[in-house]
């Protein structure tokens, strides 16, 4: 059986002398994994194809209960990514979040469409770091089955809550004089809120258009960095090693 696909590299492992083992995230069948034979080898027509953080055209085939790539070429290869080694290490932190909420045999087009406008936007410097990473992070869990409740206190009602907080363990937004029994929760603002808000109510592509003074930004990366690892419960070694070189 063959097929031809379009998938994002999310991880690649060497295998024996001249191989990789690929976990990539297909446009039609989700998250995959694949051995492209003889990429390391000089000379290899595949070879761009199958590095990580690429966006590649793949021809497969199936046997024995496993796929190989035959053919393969690079449709976009984030090389901004390449050139900056926080960059490359955050965009890696991305490629370890799409690989922890994807199924295999289960797509979604906006969690690539998501995936892909974030690469690029942080290969192309579109905003800074933080900005871009805070909106994967948020937009991502909501396309994964943890979107927030942002839309008023579930306490007193108050649909522009005072002074908010946002409880990580909860997904919801509180006003602080509401949020005592609810264990440990981060302060928001105005704008944060308002950001979160709009992230959340976005498509993909738009959720990153709108900007932040410095302050209400840090609080936005502050409560996505720290919802993201409340709702999955583990640790990213790319994130760690972004914090040690940005």
């Amino acid at each position: 059986m063959h097929k031809t696909t379009r998938a994002l590299v999310l991880r690649e492992v060497k295998y024996k002398e001249a191989d990789k083992i690929l976990t990539v995230l297909t446009e039609d069948e989700g998250k995959q994994t694949v051995c492209a034979r003889g990429v390391l080898r000089k000379g290899s027509k595949a070879a761009a194809a199958c590095q990580l953080l690429t966006f590649s055209e793949m021809t497969m085939f199936e046997r024995g209960g496993k796929w190989y790539v035959s053919e393969g070429s690079a449709i976009e290869q984030f090389l901004g990514l390449r050139q900056d080694i926080a960059a490359l290490s955050l965009g890696t932190y991305f490629a370890e979040l799409l690989e922890a909420v994807s199924d295999e045999d289960s797509h979604d087009v906006q969690i690539m469409s998501l995936g892909l406008n974030a690469l690029f936007a942080l290969s192309k410097e579109l905003y800074s770091p933080e900005h871009i990473k805070a909106v994967f992070e948020l937009k991502l869990m909501c396309l994964a089955g943890y979107e927030p409740s942002l839309d008023y206190c579930p306490v007193c009602g108050e649909e522009t809550p005072k002074a908010p907080v946002f409880s990580t363990l909860e997904g919801t937004v509180f006003c602080s004089s509401c949020a005592a029994a609810y264990g440990e929760t981060f302060p928001l603002c105005e704008a944060s809120l308002a950001a979160m808000r709009h992230i959340t109510r976005s498509e993909p592509k738009r959720a990153f258009a709108f900007s932040l003074e410095s302050d209400a930004e840090r609080r936005l990366a502050q409560v996505c960095e720290s919802y993201v690892i409340s709702q999955l419960e583990r640790r990213f070694s790319a994130l760690d090693y972004w914090r040690s070189v940005k």
